[in-house]
């Protein structure tokens, strides 16, 4: 299945984190806006603003979040795949992530540009966050 799906781009840096799998949820964590924390047996991740790491915190950072913009219900198949294929065959690295009702990709700021314009050769519709 196609879709054709808008995706908002927010305009701050963020960071992917990797912490110990035992360690505590860091108070630079939490906040209002954008933020993701998974816990394995093998890590800890968390993705937040990059201004609120700390300097000694292992982290990827300079990535641009991107945002399938409306609520995506559970029946839709193919939704991450439309977004992340045209981004694969341009050969740009992404790091996805799934809430209930939506996904989320990160993406190189320096990447940012080039995404742009697969998605919306792919029949995307790209708009920046307000």
């Amino acid at each position: 299945m196609s879709h054709q799906l808008t995706i908002v781009i927010y305009p701050k840096m963020y960071a992917v984190c990797r912490l110990e799998p035992e360690a505590a949820v860091p108070a630079w964590a939490e906040g209002p806006e954008f933020v993701s924390i998974t816990r394995t047996a093998a890590e800890l991740s968390i993705v937040c603003q990059q201004d609120r790491l700390p300097g000694d915190i292992r982290a990827e950072k300079n990535r641009r979040l991107m945002r399938i913009e409306g609520k995506l219900g559970f029946e839709l198949t193919g939704v991450l795949a439309s977004v992340t294929a045209p981004l694969s065959k341009a050969e740009l690295s992404i790091f996805a992530i799934s809430t209930y009702d939506t996904d989320y990709l990160l993406i190189a700021d320096e990447d940012l540009q080039k995404a742009s314009e697969m998605l919306e050769s792919a029949g995307h519709t790209i708009r920046q966050s307000q």
